[in-house]
């Protein structure tokens, strides 16, 4: 082994950090996020290529969560997910935000409940009959 492969990296790109740190399945994915503005690092919008450093501070919007996070390490290789979870920090406002949105949106789906079966015959004339309820 050489001395650069032992050596610890000092900046990552920031599409393959957030590949490493495993909030995109792909780099491509990763970079797409970060062009699309769904990544800041310190308030600001960064390019893909731009170089993390430890004590920066992200703010990944992945789906409906949005992460806010500190850079705890620097990797540009993928490997487990304990080890990925190691290179950041979530802080807790951001984790309390997340969990209620998660509560927010469980509770939505709670008031709809699908029917127990198909209408018969008898129901579906009455159905058509009716018309659309939800136009009037």
């Amino acid at each position: 082994m050489t001395e650069t492969e032992n050596a610890p990296v000092a900046a990552v790109r920031l599409d393959v950090w957030l590949w490493a740190a495993r909030f995109f399945k792909t780099r491509s994915l990763a970079k797409h996020a970060v062009e699309t503005g769904k990544v800041e690092i310190d308030g600001q919008r960064p390019k893909s290529s731009r170089a993390v450093r430890v004590g920066d501070a992200l703010r990944v919007q992945r789906g409906e969560e949005t992460f806010e996070i500190g850079v705890l390490g620097l990797s540009d290789t993928r490997g487990p997910a304990p080890v990925a979870q190691a290179l950041y920090a979530e802080t807790e406002a951001s984790r309390r935000a997340r969990q209620e949105q998660r509560l927010q949106r469980a509770a939505a789906r709670d008031g709809y409940l699908p029917p127990e079966h198909k209408p018969d015959k008898r129901a579906r004339r009455l159905i058509r009959a009716l018309g659309d309820i939800d136009a009037l």
